[in-house]
């Protein structure tokens, strides 16, 4: 049992692809999305702003199966020299290998964890602490398929099966505030921060300095944080400095 504190942890800008174009969707919908430009000028922005690793999203990828928008993301990988973790239509371990082989610091991995949850040891086995499992709930389960199907399986459940199998971390978003710039849940956040001997990160919903801070309350390891940033609700520094106060 972890004890709470806020030391070292960290607002991780999203930087999510569409269309080789960074967007911002709501609650995960497509066509709900809102487009912010350039995503290595996006990336580029993050890092001057302080951030100290960045979180990657194929938006296409994660819909499709497959990686859409390699190209966008690789320039990102080769502009950056913060970790990047990154997320979105992967699907099989050597997929994952490749990108870690190219630079890339930690994959998320999500319904194809779900589905073949061997596939995070396979990783793991030559890439130790290199496999992020994203949990994604709704309604207090876990939803696969870009929120489509429930899994039948409780977060804290599947937290437990994946850390045994070697995840370096629990990629937390709670679907039912995501993108709605709404506020966050952090209920369900401290269940799994509780449950598990991994770190957790939380995602979905942060809105204000105050959700950042009642994240960090939660003994989560770190937030990702996309619209918000976007949006100019606050910036990168007074997250951060929200949190170190």
């Amino acid at each position: 049992m972890r004890t709470n504190t806020h030391d070292g942890f960290e607002v991780i800008p999203a930087v999510d692809v569409q269309d080789g174009e960074v967007v911002q969707l709501v609650q995960g919908e497509r066509g709900t999305e809102k487009t912010y430009g350039d995503p290595v000028e996006a990336a580029q922005r993050w890092i001057d702003a302080g951030a100290s690793s960045l979180h990657l999203v194929d938006l296409d990828g994660a819909f499709e199966g497959e990686r859409q928008n390699a190209d966008a993301i690789d320039a990102v990988l080769e502009t950056v020299d913060v970790p990047t973790q990154l997320g979105g239509g992967i699907r099989t371990a050597e997929g994952a290998i490749d990108l870690l082989e190219r630079g890339l610091d930690r994959v998320i991995l999500g319904t194809a964890a779900v589905e073949n949850p061997e596939i995070v040891a396979e990783i793991s086995e030559t890439h130790p602490d290199s496999v992020v499992v994203s949990l994604d709930a709704k309604d207090g389960e876990v939803v696969v398929e870009g929120w489509t199907e429930s899994a039948g399986i409780t977060p804290v459940e599947a937290a437990e099966r994946y850390a045994e199998l070697g995840a370096t971390a629990i990629l937390f978003t709670n679907v039912d505030v995501e993108g709605q710039l709404e506020g966050v849940a952090t209920e369900p956040v401290r269940e799994l921060v509780d449950a598990t001997e991994i770190p957790v990160i939380a995602s979905g919903g942060v809105a204000t300095l105050e959700d950042v801070r009642a994240l960090a309350e939660t003994g989560a390891a770190a937030v990702v944080v996309g619209s918000a940033l976007y949006e100019g609700k606050f910036t990168l520094e007074e997250a951060q400095s929200a949190i170190d106060e």
